[in-house]
């Protein structure tokens, strides 16, 4: 089985962060091959950026993501770039304070999570990053959550690994309360 992942935002919101925790959890700790690319504007903070992750359980052949079957939107502009781009029964989540989908498209599974709000509420608007990454994990099924939070403690240090491993859970509690309350 092979995933291509698109995570979009802007530069300083943590999404080649994001991309390189998923694929360090998928091909470190969890037994997948991973590919992670990114790409961002000129400027470093508030210039569009994302990152491209290829997850497989054999090895990846071609790193890039063509049409990807997850797309995480943490800015407007970039779920207007991406969110159109996925496949017809693919995954849309996004931060729900940031993005307002004109409509989303028939046959998607749609997910929403105030990310930064939340990050915002623990002190932290820095994490909004880690607790997408949360939600991620626990809405998508596509990486193991002991995998995810030994991927954070792996890239972190000192106080920051208690606080991306607070946000980490308070995204991943978010989407099981939401993925409970569906049933």
């Amino acid at each position: 089985m092979l995933t291509e992942v698109r995570i979009t935002g802007f530069g300083g919101q943590g999404v080649i962060r994001f991309g390189y925790l998923l694929g360090k959890a998928a091909s470190i700790f969890d037994v997948k091959q991973a590919t992670m690319t990114q790409s961002f504007g000129p400027e470093a903070r508030g210039s569009a950026c994302s990152s491209q992750v290829v997850i497989s359980d054999d090895r990846v052949l071609y790193p890039y993501v063509t049409v990807p079957q997850i797309v995480v939107a943490m800015s407007r502009e970039g779920y207007s770039k991406h969110a159109n781009n996925i496949t017809d029964d693919g995954t849309l989540i996004i931060d729900e304070d940031l993005v307002k989908p004109d409509k989303v498209k028939k046959g998607i599974k749609f997910f929403a999570i105030p990310s930064t709000r939340l990050a915002e509420e623990m002190g932290a608007k820095i994490a909004a990053n880690t607790v997408m990454f949360g939600f991620f994990t626990a809405v998508t099924n596509l990486i193991k959550e002991d995998c995810a939070r030994k991927a954070i403690e792996d890239s972190f240090s000192g106080r920051l690994i208690e606080l991306n491993l607070k946000a980490f859970d308070k995204g991943y509690q978010y989407g099981k309360n939401l993925l409970n309350k569906a049933v």
